[in-house]
């Protein structure tokens, strides 16, 4: 029920950065979406909190595709919510980019 609430919470707090980084298309604004919006789950300095570590090092079993696809469609029965309502593939292919590459500038 705590992890339901959670991600429901989460999902209320990301859509207006959300909006705000598609609307600008800034690596600026997708380094903040993702340090921010991810790191309320995964911890702000992404090693880990309710969900994993998602440093490049802890996601080297991923190619870009796959990566893109757990952005955009959450996995099931974990408290990784799908993105795809929010976000575009286009938008999930660069932020698992960024996760993988870890910079972006």
């Amino acid at each position: 029920m705590l992890k339901a609430l959670l991600t429901v919470a989460f999902c209320l707090l990301v859509i207006t950065s959300l909006a705000v980084a598609e609307e600008t298309g800034s690596p600026a604004k997708l380094v903040n979406l993702v340090r921010q919006d991810c790191g309320s789950c995964h911890g702000m300095t992404l090693k880990g909190g309710l969900g994993p570590d998602i440093r490049p090092e802890a996601l080297r079993h991923y190619d870009i595709d796959t990566l893109s696809l757990v952005v955009l469609d959450g996995i099931p029965e974990t408290a990784m919510p799908p993105w795809r309502p929010i976000l575009s593939e286009a938008d999930a292919k660069r932020i698992a980019e960024y996760l993988l590459e870890g910079d972006l500038k």
